[in-house]
């Protein structure tokens, strides 16, 4: 596994040891550190056009169209008839999460879902493949008849984007293919909201059985949002599965807003660790917030300015490591926040799937801290039953890092890991 962010190797894992096996991309529970993420299979297929397309087809402007299979088939052929399309991307938010971990961590992962079982040239599989990291398992998926999920991005010449959603088979999932043992030894397992607003489908059983299998092993459950929308629609079904099988929520400011019903991130921060042990909030142009738990005894103070906004020196031990409050003798809320990333990007090229990439970010630092463990159980680091291995203000810099990394490139996924030296970076940093 690469290690998180710039790092004294001689102090942390042994390099020497020899490796005289050949590389597995198959995932070995008993063996390999790794994340489990859980998703609705789907491409995303990206095209420009006129208003009078919308009308054509009856598809309300700026909003997330759900479409019947035959009309989402007419519509994709037109616009690839006349050229329109301009990318296909593998989607999901769970499978961008996933994806980006890999290429963050150098390392395996696995996404449960399902697959079309016949696979053609040019068909939504076929270019979800293309897509993903060779270094996520995608042995364990499923396989249907029909389709994986669909879903066209449709922007007319004002840049408003407008959504047309072709489920195909991907709420096909069910219990039977989720492996048990791959669940119960992973670093976390991670999972979003959409697949409880697919009611009567065989999905919303693989998620509970899922969910389920994590906690009965204590695996961390991380849990992504969605929308805001969703989240409006979803409000009491995903507090109730948050605060049953879930241990960390990741969102937006707005999908936090609509779940609690604070515009300000560190209000809704405050209320959502009612709930779970811990939350990251990504607020654009205002950064990101991470938010959870550590011992009274534990804590440590931060070397950075002290800031106060809804909450006086909310910042003030964010040094600390993060853990689950059930761990704590005497819990503790610690909150840490960050600006963007050198200011943010001079031009944004995307901003779909920059939350996903901060997620994947934490759970390096998650899998980081499980994959040390097993390495060095006797080390001080582990003398207690830390989360993560790095400090709030620590995760905070290097998610912030790779949501900047996603924003200033076109697609949703990351296409490279980050640089080994960072030019932005003072030279001193890099002596030292």
């Amino acid at each position: 596994m690469k290690f998180p962010g710039h790092r004294k190797i001689k102090h942390y894992f042994p390099v020497s040891a020899p490796k005289p096996e050949l590389p597995r991309f198959e995932v070995d529970p008993g063996r390999d550190t790794y994340v489990v993420g859980l998703d609705q299979v789907i491409v995303d297929v990206v095209a420009k056009v006129e208003d009078a397309f919308l009308a054509q087809h009856g598809i309300g402007k700026g909003l997330s169209n759900l479409v019947a299979h035959d009309k989402a088939n007419d519509i994709y052929q037109q616009l690839l008839n006349c050229g329109a399309i301009s990318d296909h991307f593998a989607g999901g938010t769970i499978g961008n999460t996933v994806h980006n971990y890999s290429v963050l961590a150098d390392d395996k992962s696995v996404l449960l879902g399902v697959m079309s079982a016949n696979i053609t040239l040019g068909s939504p599989a076929y270019h979800y493949l293309c897509h993903t990291s060779s270094k996520v398992d995608l042995n364990h998926l499923q396989g249907v008849t029909g389709d994986i999920g669909r879903g066209i991005t449709l922007i007319t010449p004002d840049g408003e984007r407008t959504f047309v959603i072709d489920p195909g088979d991907m709420d096909q999932l069910t219990p039977a293919a989720i492996p048990a043992e791959l669940v119960s030894n992973a670093s976390a397992l991670v999972l979003s909201a959409y697949p409880l607003r697919a009611t009567g489908q065989p999905i919303i059983a693989a998620m509970q059985h899922t969910l389920e299998l994590a906690n009965q092993q204590q695996v961390p459950v991380v849990m992504s949002l969605g929308t805001r929308h969703l989240v409006e629609a979803l409000r009491d079904s995903i507090q109730q599965t948050a605060m049953q099988h879930v241990q960390i929520l990741a969102m937006n400011e707005q999908e936090a807003e609509a779940l609690t019903g604070f515009a300000d991130p560190l209000l809704a921060a405050e209320q959502i660790l009612q709930w779970v042990d811990m939350v990251l909030i990504t607020a654009g142009a205002k950064g990101l917030y991470l938010c959870g738990y550590t011992d009274e005894a534990l804590k440590r103070e931060t070397s950075h300015p002290i800031k106060s906004g809804s909450l006086a020196d909310f910042n003030r031990f964010e040094f600390s490591r993060p853990m689950l409050k059930r761990d704590c003798q005497q819990p503790l809320k610690v909150y840490s926040h960050i600006d963007p990333y050198l200011g943010g990007p001079e031009r944004i090229a995307n901003t779909n799937g920059a939350g996903d990439g901060a997620l994947a970010a934490l759970l390096h630092d998650m899998a980081a801290n499980h994959h040390h463990r097993q390495l060095q159980p006797k080390s001080s680091k582990h003398e207690y039953p830390y989360l993560a291995y790095s400090s709030f203000a620590q995760i905070c810099k290097y998610a912030n890092r790779v949501s900047y990394e996603i924003l200033v490139q076109y697609g949703s996924r990351l296409s490279k890991g980050l640089p080994e030296r960072e030019d932005s970076l003072e030279e001193a940093y890099w002596e030292r």
